[in-house]
């Protein structure tokens, strides 16, 4: 397994971690639709979260949530468009965004950002 892989796994393990502390369900990780994929959906209070988790080792290149560009929000609103055609009973989304900064194998920062489309 490569690095940024490894990297990617345990940020999305932490903030699977974080959402469950936080009063979340965890309905899916990794969701997939042909080339289409959803880091983590959880659900909260009847709305449901689609969740892009990004995570750095370093901030030598900036932030883990200045990497997500336009192109992979309209991408996660593709697939979130997919995954409300097949489970259609959800009337109230949101998308949110966990960037995770790790010093070694350790967090060193974990933030949250609600409802950014």
């Amino acid at each position: 397994m490569s690095k940024n892989k490894h990297t990617g796994n345990k940020g999305e393990t932490l903030a699977t971690d974080y959402l469950l502390q936080k009063g979340y369900s965890l309905l899916h990780r990794n969701w997939r639709y042909k080339h289409w994929e959803i880091d983590i959906i959880v659900s909260k209070n009847n709305c449901l979260h689609f969740v892009e988790v990004k995570t750095r080792k370093t901030g030598l290149y900036g932030k883990p949530e200045e990497s997500i560009t336009r192109y992979k929000l309209n991408y996660l609103k593709k697939a979130a468009g997919m995954y409300l055609y097949l489970y259609p009973q959800w009337n109230k989304i949101q998308f949110d965004v966990i960037a995770i900064t790790l010093n070694g194998e350790e967090v060193a920062e974990v933030f949250m950002a609600e409802d950014v489309y």
